[in-house]
């Protein structure tokens, strides 16, 4: 069924941000674990929120009907309906990465200091999102009916499963479903600034950071090969790491492959906390031009960005 064996670690986290939140409304609220439990299943819907961006590129399944059902689920452990990952990220910031027509381009952000620019990227860059993929959705109405009766379905089951968490317990709701997909949502696009921000868009090998440490990319699921995953956006995550190493790592830049995530965040945000490219200089920002058009006529998807299962 799998199209890479590696993915049931993909499927045994989706089961688990069930069965949390199964036990979690099974249990009685116990203020003495719920704050735990709501760290706990944060991170679990962060870690489907990148197995979201992993199967838009490569599907997890063989069989289309199997990967449908699959991002069904991912659209209620996320947070969002899957489908509606494609625009935004496959279609503007894959293709148009640090352009003008890339709706997540990190220069969007100009705080002086660079704490605010991590922390506040999702909320500056989402408005911009949200309004072209309505306009995408519309489009693909009559250009791409499949796709659209997928996302239709995905927003339905998630609709009919926010309202049920909110009957059942409005309390449980917001710890446990609310506060955790808002959570995957800002993670999974803020992460977008530590991989892009300070590296040059325009050059065929630094154009991204990679992190590289083996705790982060087991749970993440080797996202940390990042400037790869763009060169290859359809390689399958589990081989990131060897591919990395033949074909990426021999070309980069020093700075732009880092062991820990943890580490390259306190001196980037913290100390000193300046906002630097990748060869130690300031970061010099663009004049902040206008979002371009990008929605692509029907011929124009390519095979370099995956429109998940249509």
């Amino acid at each position: 069924m799998l199209r890479y064996t590696a993915d049931l670690r993909s499927i045994a986290f989706v089961l688990t941000y069930f069965a949390l939140i199964a036990i979690m409304y099974a249990l009685p609220l116990s203020w003495a674990i719920s704050p735990l439990m709501v760290v706990v299943i944060s991170l679990l819907s962060f870690f489907c929120a990148v197995i979201t961006h992993n199967t838009i590129h490569a599907p997890v399944f063989h069989k289309r009907w199997h990967n449908q059902i699959f991002q069904i689920a991912l659209s209620l452990c996320y947070g969002h309906p899957v489908s509606a990952f494609v625009p935004g990220h496959n279609l503007s910031h894959h293709m148009h990465t640090q352009k003008p027509a890339d709706l997540m381009r990190t220069y969007k952000l100009r705080f002086r200091w660079n704490l605010l620019n991590q922390l506040l990227f999702s909320y500056v860059v989402t408005p911009a999102i949200f309004r072209t993929n309505a306009e995408y959705i519309k489009a693909m109405r009559t250009r791409r009916p499949s796709w659209f009766r997928q996302f239709s379905i995905e927003t339905a089951f998630y609709v009919a499963f926010v309202l049920l968490t909110l009957f059942l317990d409005w309390e449980k709701f917001l710890l446990f479903v609310l506060i955790p997909h808002q959570f995957a949502a800002w993670g999974i696009m803020g992460i977008n600034f530590v991989q892009h921000d300070g590296c040059d868009g325009d050059h065929p090998y630094n154009h991204s950071r990679n992190f590289v440490g083996p705790v982060l990319n087991w749970f993440c699921f080797n996202n940390g090969y990042h400037g790869l995953h763009h060169m290859k956006p359809a390689l399958h995550w589990s081989l990131l790491p060897e591919v990395h190493a033949a074909e990426l790592s021999p070309h980069l830049h020093p700075n732009l492959e880092r062991y820990s995530l943890l580490k390259y965040s306190f001196e980037a945000y913290v100390w000193p906390g300046k906002r630097l490219r990748y060869d130690g200089k300031p970061v010099v920002l663009p004049p902040l031009e206008p979002d371009e058009p990008w929605i692509p006529r029907p011929e124009e998807h390519g095979d370099a960005a995956s429109l998940g299962a249509m």
